[in-house]
């Protein structure tokens, strides 16, 4: 299968691993934060950090937006249900999050409330147009990749008509959330990053160009098969070697310097940005997320319905908020694998199937030291 088992393949992996050990200096630690969840997922399913000198450490970082979604913003959809009797419309991910008292999305509708688990916006248009009696919210969340299609989706409800259609926007942004990391009281040490995949296949290269430059920190732009992150981190390790700090694309099959032009044009003109936003890990980060357009305000349901900002708290001992911000890692919460299961998950790291723990439990690395 094209670009798919070209990037898995064993003697490549071989070849790559003795490259690695031959690059890398005996006398550093190479610190390597991949953003990204689908990297942590391939490093991991695939064996990645077995093939990797001692001194190369992977920092899983907080690109899952599942777990980076505040448990106050689930608390306010739970509302928008049990208060407003609206039809929720969500992914599937986001359905055993936690929210405060663990209550979540997938009780209330065990409870009797009217959530409902869908594939795209367009299957959210749908149920608005097949309930005109009833209000319909999706309940929108991710990173810049999934942004355009719930701008696709408030363009369409406006031109329909679809006045008992809106969006609880929840979309963030990138950069934003690497800036926060290195602007941390108490930052988390990384050499180098290997920059999200499909982000970066709508935003390009070019926004991580000031950033890289204004942190000194090397910037690899990687895909997600084993053959790209080992690669990418061979990138970075050469350019550490070298002093230097610059954006590198290893995924060029997808991802260029400007990236989707139409669909920056698009996401710009449904949304603006948030003076700041909560993120779970993080805390509140300046211009970090999107809402709507006051020319689209007809379909934001934080207009539409009386949504007070909820202060909610994690599980006690989770440590899902560290291990966002690359503190710690999952064999450092002790909930991991006893209490906290994907069956009765106690944070959203467990739950996504982008998230650390989820990993960790999945590809059996929960001893791993």
């Amino acid at each position: 299968m094209k670009y798919i088992d070209e990037f898995r393949q064993h003697d490549v992996a071989k070849h790559l691993a003795q490259v690695i050990a031959q690059t890398v200096k005996p006398e550093k630690h190479y610190r390597l934060m991949e953003f990204c969840g689908g990297h942590t997922h391939a490093i991991f399913r695939y064996g990645v950090q077995d093939l990797m000198p001692s001194n190369v450490e992977f920092i899983h970082g907080p690109g899952c937006p599942v777990c980076v979604l505040p448990t106050g913003r689930i608390d306010n959809a739970i509302q928008l249900v049990e208060q407003h009797h609206v039809i929720l419309c969500t992914y599937a991910d986001l359905m055993r999050v936690p929210g405060g008292g663990r209550q979540s999305l997938l009780k209330a509708k065990a409870a009797g409330g009217d959530i409902r688990m869908v594939y795209s916006t367009q299957d959210a248009l749908k149920i608005a147009r097949d309930n005109p009696d009833r209000q319909v919210v999706f309940f929108a969340i991710g990173f810049e990749t999934t942004t355009p299609p719930t701008a696709v989706a408030i363009k369409q409800a406006q031109t329909e008509g679809l006045i008992n259609f809106s969006v609880f926007c929840n979309h963030v942004l990138t950069p934003a959330a690497m800036q926060a990391i290195l602007d941390a009281p108490e930052p988390v040490s990384i050499d180098a990053f290997l920059g999200p995949s499909h982000v970066s296949s709508v935003i390009g290269s070019k926004p991580y160009e000031t950033f890289s430059a204004h942190y000194a920190k090397p910037i690899v732009i990687a895909g997600f098969e084993p053959l790209d992150v080992m690669q990418s981190s061979l990138m970075l390790i050469r350019q550490l070697n070298d002093g230097r700090h610059e954006v590198e694309n290893e995924y060029s099959r997808a991802v260029t310097r400007d990236g989707n032009v139409k669909a920056q044009a698009l996401m710009a003109e449904v949304f603006e940005l948030r003076p700041q936003f909560e993120w779970r890990g993080l805390g509140l980060i300046p211009n970090s997320a999107l809402k709507l357009q006051a020319a689209y305000a007809e379909f934001d349901a934080e207009q539409r319905f009386e949504m007070p900002a909820i202060k909610a708290s994690d599980v006690k001992g989770c440590e899902c908020p560290a291990i966002l911000r690359g503190a710690k890692k999952p064999q450092d919460c002790k909930l991991l694998g006893t209490v906290c299961t994907p069956e009765n998950p106690m944070g959203s790291c467990m739950v996504s199937s982008e998230g650390a723990c989820a990993a960790y439990w999945s590809y059996g690395r929960l001893r791993q030291v």
